[in-house]
């Protein structure tokens, strides 16, 4: 399994290569654990209980397992919110860079005896070239990264002559900033290290229009640049480079962090007693789940980068691991979210089932191994579990899978004909995974259809709209300050960096001015507190831009908070600084953002609402493929002809891509939207993707047993029709009140042949097989989704998750995530 889960056994090598391995050759994961349990644990009477019995500790005993657990807990949360330590490490050698730039261009302008006034303006460009060129190199190809530095001067100077060519004059001076924007977005579609190129551009004439640089200074600037450009390369590929392996493995510790994180919510889940709490932790729950995907996305991503495999390891077979530990881990979701509408009984099946959830999810996977072990085996005693619920058993033999997952380190296989021309789902971008850019770069405009730019790629019309913004703001931040309208210029232009659609560019330049206002407040206080120590205040500029870029990811409000302290620093080195000025900043910031916000809405706009259709197409896209390649599975088709795993991991890519820019449609923020709505649809959306993820094991190891012929066409069949119906989905409303004849008709071809299997298992006394109950949810979730759920005050109406959920009327043996078959 990936080491990220692996590594966590207390008896695992942390040295030992992954293992090649497959559902159809792993062991059952329950039965080489029951001897194991057997030997740890008392011998257990006839059980007339399910809850855990506890025997009194000593008493330095509790003390070091609530600090062991204290520990696991801050380390789980580090790792679970920075997946691969992606912003840790951006942060780092951010502030890294920064500093050495510093204080490189300070000894440098001492050296060579330049005036303070010069001595601050290659400090400042100094500081600029690092900290946009240590994000630029955050890729794990060194030669890669030195084809991008090398053009750091370039891109600054490509901006900066022209800037000092019109300083002078007003006009052409504010046409050429209008004219430098369009640029600066504009060449951001001929690849990611453009958006790079076009920043520095237009700092670089940013600090030619209101620095004034003479061309006697051309010379100083140019070594300043090549002294900060050399610095940070040497930072980003010598001192700091981004080793893939490294990020791997920390991607790796990220899931098994997140799959605990799954684990301690469906405990909380089982244990609440408030139906409104029990809401709440549904949410968080598929959260939870959506965030374990997105890291098993990760991990695929860095897995084909050169070096980042250990010898040994394949990365297809870390796919099928880390898709084996995925399903374990939303079956004991899936379970949880079962029993928990169900009754409380102190020694109960729910009570039992949270003593395994929490043990799993506090990393003691030996306890929850033996909770599991336990109450499966207790199914065989008399009038124990005769009553229970099958979805307590279906949450200890999840959890008993993946503790044995956790445990199960063979030696690894060699890589057959399979694993070549592996191709990860989703190509990752600086280290992570693609922002709503990608998603909506195909997506055409609003407006009417004779508009010649309403169906340009979204790059060229964000250059249109960041031009056309920033002339707006211009002229609006004028008539506040004729000296500092720039703040305006900024927050009008970076309005449109990073964004795709008009609702996240409203809530980045909303985010903007609530950075602001907030690190005003903070700034002004700190800037009393250094006036008069340069040492202390550089450090607080260089800490700040550090925090936040780290938490940039998190609210870009964050960030902007760090960067007003910054701001108030650097005048308080100047001597410059009052809280006038900083108020006025405020002015021409809130002004920009509004800027901003109006033309986004106004010219060229993204429609989120399309935007969102489009991902939700390419996401019945994928489930379509996924349901036609399990349908060739069960037919007998080799890997070759149909990867189910693959096919697997593009829906979760696409599952992510629709949460992602839905996002903006969950918050009351956006007119005539009803969040409840969305947030319950993107929850359906969801467990669709899951029940079609849990056939892809079901079908692989179909074409490796006995299960007689007829069945499995009858299976194929139903898939097959299944995929008809999302592919009809792929082009209808999500708002349709019925749905369409042709969806009718798949899902009824579907259903028939579903009860055709069931009775060809009939009329051959065999098991039905359990892909049965999975494709029957599909059915019931591709039926919820094909209508608009009926719309009360407040959300949405009776449609949920339920019919994805476990449902005692079919679990007689066809439970497709009762893994208890396994088990004996």
């Amino acid at each position: 399994m990936a080491e990220g889960i692996r590594s966590e056994a207390p008896h695992a090598d942390p040295t030992a290569p992954h293992p090649a391995t497959s559902p159809t050759a792993a062991p059952p994961s329950g039965a080489p654990r029951r001897k194991a349990a057997r030997t740890q644990a008392a011998p257990a009477p006839a059980a007339r209980t399910w809850a855990p019995r506890t025997t009194a500790p000593h008493a330095a005993a509790p003390r070091a397992s609530a600090l062991r657990a204290a520990v696991h807990g801050i380390r789980d949360f580090h790792l679970g919110s920075d997946p691969g330590l992606g912003r840790l490490r951006t942060a780092l050698i951010a502030g890294l860079a920064m500093a050495g730039a510093l204080g490189i261009e300070y000894l440098y302008a001492r050296l060579d005896g330049a005036a303070p006034q010069d001595m601050i303006v290659y400090m400042i460009i100094g500081t600029v070239v690092a900290m946009l060129g240590s994000n630029a190199l955050a890729g794990p190809s060194p030669v890669a990264n030195l084809r991008i530095a090398v053009f750091f001067p370039v891109a600054l100077f490509a901006g900066l002559l022209p800037g000092i060519a019109v300083a002078e004059h007003d006009v052409p001076m504010l046409a050429g900033f209008v004219l430098v924007m369009f640029a600066a977005v504009y060449v951001r579609r001929f690849g990611l290290a453009y958006f790079f190129y076009g920043f520095m551009g237009w700092m670089g004439y940013f600090f030619a229009a209101f620095l004034h640089p003479q061309l006697s200074q051309l010379p100083g600037l140019l070594v300043a640049v090549l002294l900060a450009t050399v610095w940070v390369t040497a930072l980003c590929l010598a001192l700091l480079r981004n080793r893939a392996g490294n990020a791997l493995r920390h991607a790796r510790a990220a899931f098994g962090a997140r799959a605990r994180a799954v684990s301690r919510t469906a405990a909380a889940l089982l244990a609440a007693e408030s139906p409104r709490r029990r809401e709440r932790l549904r949410r968080e729950l598929h959260s939870r789940q959506l965030g374990l995907a997105e890291t098993a996305l990760l991990i695929e991503g860095w897995s084909t980068e050169p070096g980042a495999l250990p010898e040994g390891w394949s990365a297809r077979a870390l796919r099928r691991r880390l898709l084996e530990a995925q399903l374990a881990i939303e079956a004991v979701a899936q379970a949880a979210d079962t029993l928990a509408r169900q009754p409380y009984e102190p020694e109960g099946p729910r009570a039992a089932a949270h003593a395994i959830a929490q043990a799993l999810g506090r990393h003691r996977y030996a306890q929850a191994g033996r909770l599991a072990t336990t109450l499966l085996e207790s199914r065989r005693s008399e009038g124990f579990v005769r009553g229970a619920l099958p979805a307590a058993r279906q949450l200890a033999a999840a959890a008993a899978t993946y503790t044995g997952l956790v445990g199960r380190v063979p030696a690894p296989g060699t890589a057959g004909p399979a694993d070549t021309g592996f191709e990860p789902a989703v190509a990752l971008s600086l280290g992570n995974l693609p922002g709503s850019p990608a998603v909506a770069k195909d997506v055409h405009a609003r407006g009417r259809g004779w508009n010649p730019l309403r169906s340009v790629r979204l790059s060229t019309r964000q250059a249109f709209q960041a031009a056309i913004a920033g002339g707006l703001a211009i002229i609006v931040g004028k008539a506040i300050s004729e000296q500092r309208y720039y703040w305006a210029v900024i927050a009008a232009f970076v309005a449109f960096t990073g964004t795709a659609t008009r609702s996240e560019t409203v809530i980045k330049a909303g985010h903007r001015v609530l950075g602001t206002l907030l690190g005003i407040i903070a700034g002004i206080g700190l800037a009393h507190l250094t006036t008069g120590h340069s040492l202390l205040a550089l450090t607080l500029i260089v800490v700040s831009m550090s925090v936040g870029f780290y938490l940039v990811k998190v609210s870009y409000a964050y960030m902007i908070f760090f960067v007003t302290i910054m701001v108030a620093q650097m005048y308080t080195l100047l001597h410059e600084f009052s809280a006038e000025l900083l108020l006025l900043r405020l002015e021409e910031t809130a002004a920009g953002a509004l800027v901003g916000i109006v033309v986004s809405l106004v010219f060229l706009p993204t429609g989120t609402r399309d935007t969102v259709n489009s991902a939700r197409a390419e996401l019945f896209g994928a489930l379509t493929e996924l349901l036609e390649g399990v349908a060739l599975r069960f037919e007998g088709a080799a890997v070759e002809e149909a990867d189910p795993d693959a096919l697997a991991r593009e829906v979760d890519h696409r599952l992510r891509a629709l949460a992602l820019v839905a996002r903006p449609l969950t918050r009351p923020l956006v007119w005539r939207n009803n969040p409840s709505y969305l947030r319950e649809r993107l929850r359906v959306y969801a467990a669709a993707a899951r029940r079609a993820r849990v056939l892809v094991p079901l079908a692989s190891a179909a074409t490796s047993t006995e299960t007689p012929t007829p069945l499995r066409a009858h299976l194929a069949t139903a898939a097959r029709a299944l995929a008809a119906a999302t592919r009809d989905l792929t082009t209808h409303p999500d708002r349709a009140l019925v749905a369409t004849d042709e969806v009718r008709t798949a899902l009824a071809a579907a259903r028939a042949s579903l009860a055709a299997a069931e009775e060809a298992a009939r009329t051959e006394s065999t098991r039905p097989p359990r892909a049965l109950l999975p494709l029957h949810h599909l059915c019931d979730l591709l039926d919820d989704l094909s209508t608009a759920p009926a719309l009360r005050r407040g959300g949405p109406g009776v449609v949920t998750t339920v019919r994805g959920a476990v449902s005692a009327a079919r679990t007689d043996g066809v439970d497709a995530l009762d893994l208890t078959e396994r088990q004996g």
